[in-house]
């Protein structure tokens, strides 16, 4: 039952609910980073090591020898495990999603946090436990010189921690997310910031978006380490040991993706978005309410554009969608309600009996999303700061006339940057005045630049981005 290829995250490939009978049901799992590994590991032997994240995930794993769950849909087999829901609770929620994903994201409110107490303390002690459960689940079922890609900020520490436990392994860590600058990452207890970049270290490879991303984590080695850093070729010498360090941009699998929005559910609401929008302009954002998103910028944008350019009112309307994420973060909730706040303002000021110029929709649907990429006359993507972003790579894929506006601070400027409307996404103003030269781009130009960001957006599509990630562990 040893595998040769492991992959570990996080959220896995399926989840399971529980019904009020005690039933389980079965779904494929949420999130961009399974959607796109699912599809490649399909025809794969792979090994999935993941948490259970639902009382339905605990209970399918009980249920199952060992939590192997190998007949579960196309993915593979499964080894989901069973984290103790106090101990996940403080490892997602408290260390990865409120710490390590604030610190990437350049997300603090200095004055006020971060705060690194006792409390602290026993939240990062249950991190490692968490990260420490990988680590026993990779080695007890990779097969010997077996290579195992480890994913993301969740799971940092599981690159050293495995190497402890089976030194024979060919280790990959993989960070979907931006790199904080050493001078940004050191607001981290000093033992936590050297515990996060050696345990990445523990691994053979270690694979970023960017080249912006990959330079600021050796920055991090070098300054906070003392680690030996060689930019050139992109190697970090600590401990004894040599972590190549690799850049691997993850493009979109434009063919797959275009079949998926010619279905039925995706052209019904693409009549249902004519019949609301008619023959006006459209503006299109797609996210989740995430704080790195900067969704109530971009709205005070719109705002800002009405306000300027009264040419317009009647003639274009902006379709958000701000799908619903982390509720059980109190900044998070907040957010979502400015977001709304911000909304309602908007309606108030401009809208008439015949004209909604912003239509929000905070309910997560995938084929509406998909034909709202089709029907977009401009896309508007503005992070604060963002590990690569799909978006902006899937939109022009769907909509050969889209004029995309993209926030400079997305890892996806650096292969869309020449084709798109790049602004500052604190500049509000600079990204009203990209809204409007967006809506008037001689079509031409719109067809010129769409066609190029469709090639950049394609050139490496998921199967490229593993395959590569692979063989740079032979």
């Amino acid at each position: 039952m040893s595998s040769s290829v492991l992959i570990a995250s996080n959220r896995g490939p399926v989840s399971f609910t529980l019904s009020e009978d005690g039933g389980l049901t079965m779904r494929r799992g949420g999130g961009g980073l399974v959607s796109g590994l699912s599809d490649v590991v399909r025809d794969t032997d792979v090994l999935w090591v993941c948490a259970a994240l639902s009382d339905g995930d605990r209970g399918a794993v009980r249920q199952a020898p060992g939590g192997r769950l190998d007949e579960a849909f196309d993915t593979g087999p499964i080894r989901m495990l069973d984290i103790p829901p106090a101990v996940f609770h403080r490892a997602y929620n408290a260390v990865a999603n409120s710490t390590l994903w604030f610190v990437n994201h350049l997300l603090y409110n200095t004055p006020f946090s971060p705060e690194f107490g006792t409390r602290f303390a026993r939240e990062w002690e249950s991190y490692r436990t968490y990260n420490g459960a990988f680590a026993l689940a990779l080695a007890e079922e990779a097969t010997a010189r077996a290579r195992v890609m480890v994913q993301d900020y969740h799971l940092t520490l599981t690159p050293a921690m495995l190497r402890v436990e089976r030194p024979d392994l060919r280790i990959a860590h993989f960070s979907h997310t931006p790199w904080a600058p050493p001078e940004y990452f050191a607001l981290l207890p000093e033992d936590v910031a050297a515990e996060v970049l050696s345990g990445i270290l523990g691994a053979d490879h270690a694979g970023f978006l960017t080249a912006r991303w990959a330079r600021a984590f050796m920055d991090c080695c070098a300054a906070l380490l003392g680690a030996r850093v060689d930019h050139a070729a992109r190697t970090v010498s600590w401990g004894g040991r040599i972590t190549r360090i690799g850049v691997h941009p993850l493009g979109v699998d434009g063919e797959a993706l275009r079949a998926r929005a010619a279905e039925p559910d995706v052209e019904s609401h693409m009549a249902a978005i004519r019949d609301h929008v008619g023959d006006r302009r459209l503006i299109v954002r797609i996210d989740r309410t995430e704080l790195s998103k900067n969704i109530v910028r971009g709205l005070r944008a719109y705002q800002e554009f009405l306000s300027g350019h009264p040419e317009w009112h009647g003639r274009v309307v902006h379709l958000a969608f701000a799908y619903p994420s982390r509720h059980d973060l109190p900044e998070y909730r907040e957010y979502t309600a400015a977001v709304q706040r911000c909304a309602q303002e908007i309606e108030d000021e401009y809208a008439t009996e015949d004209w909604d110029p912003l239509i929000l929709n905070v309910n997560d649907d995938y084929p509406r999303s998909l034909a709202a990429y089709r029907l977009a006359d401009v896309l508007l993507v503005n992070p604060v700061r963002d590990g690569m972003n799909l978006v902006a790579k899937e939109g022009p894929i769907l909509s050969p006339r889209c004029a995309l506006v993209l926030s400079r601070e997305a890892g996806a400027a650096a292969e869309l940057g020449a084709d798109s409307l790049l602004v500052n996404p604190f500049d509000v103003t600079a990204t009203a005045a990209a809204l409007h030269e967006a809506l008037t781009l001689p079509e031409e130009e719109r067809l010129r630049r769409g066609l190029r960001l469709r090639e950049a957006a394609t050139a490496l599509p998921p199967r490229r981005w593993f395959d590569d990630q692979i063989a740079a562990l032979r």
